[in-house]
């Protein structure tokens, strides 16, 4: 609850649901809490960078290579459809990638879970030997600009990623409400482009699999 004041002294500690007293699947509370506190933080990093992503594809701005260069529309979700089943699937089991890798804590860290830091992905240089190439930068200060931060320094960091992802999330939805639904959010009428699709099914679309395999004598 000081936490919560910390960060956002107006709303302070606001917890309708009890989440906050609740044991998921037999965990404890702590357990549940560190699982609410580490869905938090990623669900808010991936809204960060939905609303700037949005915000920079709704203006053209794309890699002026294939398969985006064929790529005419300056609807965020209509961008996403007109994109090969394959290139979405090269972007999903990606994200998938990461998912794993914040999980398994090949780098001998305990789980946000079990007494680890809710949030924290390992890097990837942090044991090479359990990767079968170098991936390149780190997904958490790949410059190495905050190594060395102060204590201080870094918790003002996270009150400052949980506020702004809090508020990205909101953003990220608004968008894709006033796209889907013309006019549902006033302050962006006539500023996001209406989308006639279904945000909810990534592969709305047939899928073509005869892309994926080489089939003989097809």
């Amino acid at each position: 609850e000081g936490f919560a004041r910390e960060r956002n002294p107006v709303v302070g500690y606001w917890d309708p649901l009890k989440l906050g007293e609740a044991e998921f699947w037999d965990n404890t509370n702590d357990e549940t809490i560190g699982w609410l506190r580490h869905a938090e933080i990623k669900h808010g990093r991936v809204a960060m960078a939905g609303f700037v992503g949005f915000i920079v594809q709704a203006n053209g701005i794309k890699f002026p290579w294939a398969p985006f260069n064929a790529i005419t529309s300056t609807s965020p979700p209509e961008q996403w459809d007109q994109l090969p089943d394959a290139a979405k699937w090269q972007i999903i089991l990606g994200v998938g990638f990461l998912e794993w890798w914040s999980e398994i804590r090949v780098d001998g860290t305990p789980h946000y879970m079990k007494g680890g830091k809710p949030g924290y992905v390992p890097d990837f240089d942090a044991t090479p030997d359990q990767l079968p190439h170098w991936v390149g930068l780190n997904l958490y200060d790949p410059l190495k600009w905050s190594k060395g931060a102060s204590a201080e320094k870094k918790q003002k960091g996270l009150l400052t990623e949980l506020n702004n992802g809090r508020l990205a999330m909101l953003g990220i939805m608004g968008f894709v409400s006033e796209a889907k639904v013309p006019g549902s959010v006033p302050l962006l009428k006539g500023l996001v482009a209406p989308y006639t699709g279904e945000v909810m099914a990534p592969f709305a679309t047939d899928i073509d699999w005869s892309s994926w395999a080489y089939i003989p004598g097809a």
